[in-house]
């Protein structure tokens, strides 16, 4: 038993420090002039979601990521976090995302972050990457139990169980 609440607990400190310690520097290393599917973060010029975020400024509610509603190189910088493992079509959002903007960073969860990774109720694919930021698309494959889970009971975005855990008394 003893070993369990060890993993469990290594899991969730590898994960706390993904999402609320490098995360955040990462987002505040430079000026963001759109922040896509930004969540409750207001960290761009542009704040744009497909959810709308009350409270997020300069926001920007937008119907469909795959054809965004944005003049091609409109933005210099572009940060996307936490979005592509959600996506049906990556490859198809990377390259809106690289239309829109000169330079695209995407923020994922690394695979040493396995809370993260092998998150059955979010996540659709696993990005075979050892670092948390990226200026080009790293290798992927489809997260096949995951894909077998959400066909059968939903694919959550919000609100899942890691969330709520991770998110209880903290304002980041």
């Amino acid at each position: 038993m003893e070993i369990i609440v060890g993993i469990v607990v290594g899991l969730l400190a590898l994960n706390l420090l993904s999402y609320r310690i490098l995360k955040p520097r990462l987002i505040k290393q430079q000026r963001w002039d759109l922040n896509i599917c930004c969540g409750n973060t207001s960290v761009g010029r542009v704040n744009a979601d497909i959810v709308a975020q009350p409270g997020v400024n300069n926001f920007m509610l937008i119907p469909d990521i795959y054809q965004l509603p944005f003049k091609d190189g409109e933005f210099d910088e572009v940060l996307c976090s936490h979005t592509l493992e959600h996506v049906e079509d990556p490859q198809a959002f990377w390259d809106e995302l690289n239309r829109v903007g000169k330079r695209v960073t995407l923020i994922l969860p690394p695979l040493w972050d396995v809370a993260a990774v092998l998150n059955i109720f979010e996540h659709r694919w696993i990005f075979l990457t050892f670092k948390k930021a990226h200026t080009t698309l790293p290798p992927y494959i489809r997260f096949a139990f995951a894909h077998y889970y959400q066909e059968r009971f939903g694919h959550v975005v919000a609100n899942s169980i890691w969330q709520r855990l991770l998110k209880s008394g903290s304002s980041a």
